[in-house]
């Protein structure tokens, strides 16, 4: 045997012309989807005026951004660093930054103040 028999060809033909139905059907009209729109709501009302080209709030939103990222990044980080190596690297005075605090001895000058340490007072009772 070879070939469809007429019934296997009748059910082959009407399912390749229901797919070709169906993939006709697909496709979209140029007026579809027909979607009412929805009337926005308070926020996309404020945006919407908000981010309109040439407007007051806009104009003065960018202005007052231009000016905080200009200050940031072209004033403070480079103020805060220059701060920052002068306090850590080029600190001139006597223990400005101190790692390690010289032990002090009875007798001992303090630096600072230059007054001397007193010597211990002497106990004479139990620890």
């Amino acid at each position: 045997m070879s070939g469809y028999t007429p019934d296997e060809k009748l059910r082959f033909d009407q399912l390749v012309k229901l797919r070709r139905q169906w993939l006709k059907d697909q496709e979209l009209s140029p007026r579809e989807p027909v979607v009412q729109p929805k009337p926005p709501g308070a926020v996309a009302k404020f945006w919407s005026s908000f981010l309109e080209p040439k407007s007051l709030w806009r104009l003065y939103t960018y202005k007052a951004y231009s000016a905080g990222v200009f200050t940031i990044t072209r004033l403070l980080i480079p103020a805060w660093l220059a701060h920052y190596y002068m306090k850590y690297h080029i600190a001139a005075r006597p223990y400005g930054i101190v790692e390690l605090k010289p032990r002090l001895f009875p007798g001992d000058t303090i630096l600072e103040t230059g007054e001397v340490v007193p010597d211990l007072p002497e106990s004479h009772g139990h620890h």
